[in-house]
């Protein structure tokens, strides 16, 4: 069965992905081509036709349109639950009632006209609306390449309705055991305190967490305004997960969060600094979010996981690496799969399977995330032609020469093979550096990344030394799950290891990514440690690199020396210790 799915019903991260007969075949956010970061309010349109050229297929030839939005009955007690809790806006909890599914209305209709322009034909092709929680559920369960019962946890801003899911996966089929309802939204008060800390909600929540540790998470107590008690959710609206006349007017513009919160902490956060108290704020809102997740999962996974020990997690809520590492610590969890595109982007890919699971194809485990476009050196030194300043050379020895460029304490660029799906660079779209060199990381964030000083990086590293510097063998593909680094390797790679000891780790095996497995290998040959400091090709605000001219376009644009874009070594003229 050949499937296209689609996302962008809530307004951002809209992205296609493309099945045929249970195989992933490609899979891309709209960001990527439009150049526009989450590229809000936009149809996938050019995603969709990059799946489509990648499968050398005509659009005529889809069976399904899997769409991750569906509508809700007005019997569920969804839409009751929303209008009750939003009271205080009548509008809206009277539309809940009358008008629940106008929303799903009107994506039906944005996907059918994108699917006119893009040439299916829908006499023929059916479209299969996927509710977004169940789509998240999906991603994560169906691509897990767990056997047996498997526990399945969605915590996300929203979907419809839902906000969290607990389920459990069982012979393809997933089953619902519990779930919330907005405004009562674990990841709605985090993203609610991203933007009280001066961050984009939706974009700059992993900047939240990677604040955190600087902080002190016994200052404040944020569990009150999650409402996590006897397995119930009740958030506390008159201070986060604000709608209407509640919110905070930060100049015309109304925020997530009530008046009443600022009284109680103060003016937000300004600028880029991590001062007192925010740090403090921080640590606290993470805690609060993982001491509450962890006791819903006791309350409604806790018997499924004594049963199976192994876990399925997505939604915008599973990239909270810190969270991951408390729940693969558990007792009961011996195997966690983090869909790696746990984000609203993922949903597409979700929609899709759900769609392959019911209709009998066998779904295969996800191992990597190189769904996107790749380019040859043709195309690559084709995009070099009219860039002046630079000298482009032929490598015989990719791996080598880079590994040379990093040990002599240079960051390089690394573009090669095809993009990555999901919000982490993984070693296609990649700016890097050798963690052992001082002050490396800064030197990225100031003079590339342009970026907050005080934000982590992360390592790649080979298999073959995981379990000696993170502890454990468990697989960690994605950098979905932070880990505590081992004493004997602290000093080793300190610009990987953020101020509490953790780092969010891509152990990288030779079978998924032979290139840059042997990259690793040749750094460990120089400097003793195949590791690598690995961060996302882009700058602050941009969506990572997709094509050459991305690539080319970040590097004239900033003080990276070196791009190493397939087999070309490009070097801006005048860069010395090459």
């Amino acid at each position: 069965m050949i499937i296209l799915g689609l996302s962008g019903a809530l307004g951002h991260d809209p992205s296609a992905a493309l099945l045929i007969d249970g195989e992933i075949v490609a899979a891309a956010e709209e960001e990527r081509f439009v150049r526009e970061k989450h590229a809000r309010n936009r149809m996938p349109r050019e995603a969709a036709r990059y799946c489509l050229e990648e499968a050398a297929l005509a659009a005529a030839e889809i069976d399904a349109v899997a769409f991750p939005y569906a509508p809700i009955s007005i019997g569920s007690n969804a839409r009751w639950h929303y209008a009750k809790r939003h009271w205080y806006a009548p509008d809206r909890a009277l539309d809940a009632i009358f008008n629940g599914n106008r929303r799903f209305r009107r994506n039906r209709a944005r996907v059918t006209a994108l699917g006119e322009e893009l040439g299916i034909d829908w006499s023929r092709t059916t479209f299969e609306p996927v509710e977004h929680h169940l789509a998240h559920a999906s991603s994560a369960y169906h691509l897990s390449g767990f056997e047996g019962r498997t526990a399945v946890l969605g915590v996300d801003g929203k979907g419809e309705y839902a906000t969290t899911f607990f389920g459990v996966g069982e012979g393809g089929a997933i089953r619902r055991i519990r779930e919330f309802y907005d405004p009562d939204s674990l990841s709605g008060v985090y993203g609610a305190l991203t933007e009280y800390l001066g961050f984009q909600m939706l974009d700059g929540e992993y900047k939240l967490m990677g604040m955190a540790p600087y902080g002190d998470p016994q200052r404040f107590d944020f569990a009150p305004l999650l409402g996590c008690r006897d397995g119930d959710v009740r958030v506390d609206t008159r201070l986060v997960n604000t709608v209407g006349l509640r919110r905070y007017r930060d100049g015309d513009r109304g925020r997530y969060f009530g008046p009443g919160l600022v009284r109680r902490l103060g003016p937000p956060r300004r600028g880029d600094a991590a001062d007192e108290p925010y740090i403090h704020h921080a640590a606290a809102m993470q805690r609060a979010y993982e001491d509450a997740c962890l006791a819903l999962i006791d309350r409604y996974l806790g018997d499924v996981l004594s049963d199976t020990r192994r876990l399925a997690f997505a939604g915008g809520g599973a990239l909270n690496v810190k969270l991951n590492q408390r729940i693969l610590a558990r007792d009961d969890v011996d195997e966690l799969f983090v869909q790696p595109a746990a984000g609203d982007a993922g949903t597409a890919l979700g929609a899709a399977t759900f769609v392959a699971s019911r209709a009998g194809d066998v779904l295969r485990p996800m191992t990597h995330v190189h769904l996107g476009p790749g380019f040859s050196s043709r195309e690559c030194r084709e995009a070099l032609e009219d860039l002046a300043d630079v000298s482009v050379q032929e490598l015989d020895d990719v791996p080598g020469r880079t590994a040379e460029l990093l040990a002599a304490g240079h960051p390089v660029a690394w573009f090669q093979g095809r993009m990555e799906f999901g919000p982490r660079a993984l070693g296609a779209r990649s700016i890097l550096g050798c963690p052992s060199i001082p002050g490396i990381a800064a030197r990225i964030n100031a003079e590339i990344k342009y970026r907050e000083r005080w934000r982590p990086f992360c390592p790649s590293l080979t298999d073959a030394v995981a379990a000696d510097i993170l502890g454990t063998s468990h697989p960690a593909p994605f950098m979905t799950t932070a880990f505590d680094v081992t004493e004997p390797w602290r000093s080793r790679i300190p610009e990987v290891v953020h101020i509490d000891g953790t780092a969010r780790a891509q152990v990288v095996t030779r079978d998924t990514n032979p290139r840059y497995y042997a990259l690793l290998e040749r750094l460990g040959e120089l400097t003793g440690a195949p590791v690598v400091l690995n961060t996302s090709l882009n700058r602050r605000g941009e969506p990572i690199a997709c094509s050459p001219a991305d690539a080319l376009d970040i590097f004239v644009g900033s003080d990276l020396g070196f791009l190493v874009m397939e087999d070309l070594l490009v070097t801006k003229k005048g860069v010395t210790g090459a």
